[in-house]
C-alpha cells in the first residue's frame, strides 16, 4: 500500500517584487509504502527541504498534489500519525529533557502515564536516561539530535520523517540511531530518510530518490548498487588491452572501464581461474571491492548529466 506520494508536485516562491520566482520544486513525483524506507538524496539546494516542508502540510504545492492513504494532504489530519526530526532541531534549551517530552505528551494528547512511558524507552533506547534531568543548554550536539528522535518518536508515529538524523553523532550514536531505524522499519513504520551520508542511506533504504534542481533525476531500488559478497568478487585492475579482454571474457560476468583501469564482475567458484589469467598477462590487480557500483558513483554521475531546472 502507498502510503505517502507526490504526485507531479510543483513549489515557486517569490522573492520580491518584480523579481523573478524561484522553482524549488518541479513536477516531482514519487511514492513510499507502507512498512519501508524511501532515502531522499541530492545536492545542497536541490529542494529536499521544500518537498518536506510540503509532506508535513507546512507548505502548500504550486502544482501538483501531496496524498497520504489516498487522500489529499489538505482534506486528512494526519498529525498524530507523523513524526518529524528537522536538519536542525529547535529544542527549548531552558527545559530539561523529561520537561520536553512532557510537553510533547501534552501536545500529543496522551495520557502522563503513557508518556512517562514511552519517554524512559526512548531514553534508555538512545543512552540518554543519565541526562533526563539536565537542561538541554547542556547537552552536545549529539545529544541534542538523540533528544530531538526522543521527541518525534514520542507519540509513537506511523510516518517518520527524518532529516539528517545522524548529523552531529559520533560513531557510536550512528549505530545507535541505525538500529533504531531497522527496528522501527521492523514494526511496519513508513520512514522517509534524508541523509547526505550515503553509505547511511545505501545500507537502510529500500528506495532512494536522487533530486537535483528541483527535478527527480532518478529512483534506486537496491538492486541498482547492491551486489552480494558471496555471488561475486569485484576486481580492480589495470586498463584490459582487446587481448587480456578477450581472454577473460569466458572468466568473468561482466567488465567496465573504472578511472585508469578495468572493473572485473567475478564469480567466487572462477576466481582462482581469473586471477590466474591475469598473473600469466602480467595484469595488476590494483583493489578488490564487494560492489559492482556505490550510491555514491550513482550520485556524482547521475547529477553531472543532469540538465537545469526551467522556471
Amino acid at each position: 500500500m502507498v502510503v505517502v506520494e507526490c504526485d507531479r508536485v510543483s513549489k515557486k516562491y517569490n522573492t520580491g517584487l518584480f523579481k523573478k520566482r524561484i522553482c524549488a520544486v518541479q513536477n516531482l513525483s514519487f511514492q513510499v509504502k507502507e512498512g519501508t524506507i524511501y532515502g531522499l538524496i541530492g545536492p545542497n539546494g536541490a529542494g529536499k527541504s521544500s518537498t518536506i516542508r510540503m509532506l508535513l502540510g507546512l507548505s502548500r504545492p504550486t502544482k501538483g498534489e501531496v496524498r497520504f492513504r489516498g487522500n489529499v494532504l489538505n482534506a486528512v489530519d494526519l498529525r498524530a500519525e507523523i513524526g518529524y526530526l528537522p536538519e536542525n532541531p529547535y529544542l527549548y534549551d531552558h527545559l530539561n529533557l523529561n520537561e520536553l517530552l512532557a510537553f510533547s505528551g501534552e501536545a500529543a494528547r496522551m495520557e502522563p502515564a503513557v508518556y512517562r512511558l514511552r519517554g524512559r524507552e526512548l531514553m534508555a533506547r538512545l543512552d540518554l536516561l543519565d541526562a533526563q534531568k539536565r537542561p538541554l543548554r547542556t547537552f552536545s550536539k549529539g545529544m541534542l539530535q538523540r533528544a530531538g528522535i526522543c521527541f518525534a518518536l514520542l507519540h509513537d508515529p506511523s510516518i517518520i520523517v527524518f532529516d539528517e538524523p545522524m548529523s552531529g553523532l559520533d560513531p557510536v550514536g550512528r549505530k545507535m540511531v541505525f538500529d533504531l531505524v531497522m527496528e522501527l522499519k521492523q514494526q511496519g513504520k513508513t520512514i522517509l530518510f534524508c541523509s547526505h551520508i550515503l553509505n547511511d542511506v545505501e545500507r537502510l533504504c529500500d528506495r532512494i530518490g536522487l533530486i537535483h534542481k528541483g527535478q527527480m533525476v532518478r529512483e534506486f531500488g537496491r538492486e541498482d548498487f547492491l551486489q552480494s559478497a558471496s555471488d561475486a568478487v569485484f576486481l580492480l585492475t589495470d586498463r584490459l588491452d582487446e587481448s587480456s579482454q578477450r581472454a577473460l571474457e569466458p572468466l568473468i560476468i561482466q567488465s567496465r572501464p573504472e578511472g585508469e583501469g578495468t572493473l572485473l564482475a567475478v564469480s567466487v567458484d572462477r576466481y582462482l581461474d581469473v586471477n590466474a589469467c591475469l598473473q600469466q598477462k602480467g595484469i595488476a590487480v590494483r583493489g578488490c571491492r564487494s560492489e559492482w557500483v556505490s550510491l555514491e558513483d550513482l550520485f556524482v554521475h547521475h547529477i553531472r548529466e543532469h540538465a537545469p531546472c526551467a522556471v
